[in-house]
């Protein structure tokens, strides 16, 4: 997995919204964070983004009610997804409102 991760770093994707505004956009650290998990920094992943575990359990608990249609499947994907909307916003007014 380390070598995976190291060359994974040579192809991130720059962020187009961080560059022409300067500021962080709502998805700034998604691919740094992966990358942080697949060296094993979990702790480290979780600060860099906080959605990042929760995105995870949505996108495979998707993909498990895709293959088994769980009776109350969608209704756990919605709040999967109102969580992951409420994470993402509230960290993203957070570094780049208060702190500095």
């Amino acid at each position: 997995m380390f070598i995976l991760a190291k060359g994974l770093e040579e192809y991130m994707l720059p962020c187009m919204w961080k560059q022409t505004f300067n500021i962080d956009c709502m998805g700034c650290g998604m691919q740094r964070s992966i990358n942080l998990i697949l060296k094993g920094d979990l702790v480290a992943a979780f600060f860099m983004y906080p959605a990042i575990y929760t995105l995870i359990a949505m996108f495979a608990f998707l993909l498990l009610h895709l293959k088994f249609q769980f009776k109350n499947g969608h209704r756990i994907i919605l709040a999967f997804f109102i969580l992951n909307i409420s994470i993402i916003v509230a960290s993203f007014i957070i570094k780049t409102f208060l702190t500095n």
